[in-house]
């Protein structure tokens, strides 16, 4: 493994992996191409059929197919899988606490955005391959495209926050906040909820890889 050089950034059409880490362990990890990298953010998108893999116990069950106390008295895998849903591009603006998802329906059109609450991604390159390590803290907000709102996966929130000594979301205050914030950009129709990339259409020589690249299970940099 090369020295990560986390500053870096990454080309267009690049292979990296997305991953969702959980207190050092890997929670989920998604291969994505780089559409963009600029003082904005990272701009990411997963293709329909791209590798991924998911924390499971050992009976194969996932995090919210049992309860949170369930889960955390349980050990883990890693059960690898394909995207299985529409295409989705994914926005991590620089420095935020949250990234913004471009959900399609079954034809590949525009159905509503999802800002998803997450400790600021952390980059890393290894030149073979290179990532971005998020801390998702379970909330959720799906706008529409009128730009109404509700908030997603709250009672999982709660019954999580219970359990401060195994739950890596340590602030509810900051991630509520970060919520609202998001929420106030929506309804007013600021970037990215002004049209921006709603028509995406990704160039047609990215393929899809076969498996996760060697190095996605390399250690987290949270």
């Amino acid at each position: 493994m090369r020295p990560s050089s986390p500053a870096r950034r990454f080309e267009p059409g690049r292979l990296v992996v997305h991953r969702n880490v959980r207190r050092g362990r890997i929670g989920w990890v998604r291969t994505a191409r780089v559409v963009s990298d600029d003082d904005r953010g990272l701009l990411l998108w997963v293709a329909r059929n791209s590798p991924v893999a998911s924390e499971v116990t050992e009976a194969g069950l996932g995090m919210r197919a049992v309860t949170f106390a369930e889960w955390i008295s349980s050990s883990y895998r890693l059960a690898f899988g394909r995207w299985n849903g529409p295409p989705v591009l994914k926005f991590l603006p620089t420095g935020a606490a949250h990234s913004v998802w471009w959900f399609r329906d079954a034809d590949g059109r525009f159905a509503n955005w999802y800002v998803n609450l997450e400790e600021p991604g952390v980059r890393w390159d290894d030149g073979d391959l290179a990532g971005v390590d998020v801390v998702d803290q379970d909330l959720d907000v799906v706008v529409w495209p009128d730009r109404t709102w509700e908030w997603k996966d709250e009672g999982e929130f709660v019954e999580r926050l219970a359990y401060p000594d195994h739950y890596w979301v340590t602030d509810e205050a900051a991630v509520r906040a970060e919520g609202k914030r998001v929420i106030a950009q929506a309804e007013a129709g600021e970037f990215p909820f002004d049209g921006t990339w709603r028509d995406f259409v990704p160039p047609a020589g990215w393929d899809v890889p076969e498996a996760l690249p060697p190095g996605w299970d390399r250690p987290p940099v949270r």
